[in-house]
């Protein structure tokens, strides 16, 4: 009798295996199905930023303040920027305090008001004068975030301002960077 309980016990093991085995099989026979969707991105224009015309100017005597006036192209600085048109992007000027003569043993103090840039986005790729569209009496500290112009992808920035030599300035040459970044702002 022993032989028939052990036999039981088994065949009532095989069978609750069975069923365990019936109601979870359809759970790990499931019908599959598969979607291919895609990644996309349209890289832009990558800028350009081009010094095409330095902040001159010109003969100072000491102890006279003298303007560079942005509307007059001899003398405004200017850079032109190319890019995705229509595209917004964001403009940072670093603008030095000072002018440094040709051996850095003296200075000459460089200083722009917050209306010292015109920003155009209308030009055709020339900074003989601005354009119609002229973004004007803008602070060259905090510049505007500006859509390039959709026509030529281009916009310019023209800058001025005035240098203060003392009395005593020494006869030189002085001269100092002027550093434009630009970046799309993503708008």
């Amino acid at each position: 009798m022993q032989c028939n309980s052990r036999m039981k016990s088994l065949i009532g093991l095989l069978a609750t295996v069975a069923v365990c085995a019936i109601f979870a099989g359809p759970a790990t026979v499931a019908a599959q199905d598969v979607a291919v969707g895609q990644a996309t991105a349209n890289v832009l224009a990558v800028l350009t930023v081009t010094a095409t015309h330095d902040l001159a100017f010109g003969d100072v005597l000491q102890g006279v303040p003298k303007v560079a006036s942005k509307t007059v192209i001899a003398d405004a600085g200017v850079f032109q920027i190319t890019g995705e048109g229509t595209k917004e992007i964001s403009m940072f000027l670093q603008l030095p305090d000072f002018l440094w003569n040709s051996t850095n043993t003296d200075r000459l103090v460089i200083a722009f008001s917050d209306t010292d840039a015109d920003i155009d986005t209308t030009l055709a790729g020339t900074p003989a004068v601005h354009g119609g569209g002229v973004i004007v009496d803008q602070d060259p500290h905090a510049l505007p975030d500006t859509p390039l112009g959709g026509t030529d992808n281009i916009l310019q920035i023209f800058l001025g301002g005035t240098v203060h030599p003392t009395v005593d300035q020494r006869a030189d040459a002085y001269a100092a960077d002027i550093i434009l970044t630009v970046s799309y702002t993503g708008s």
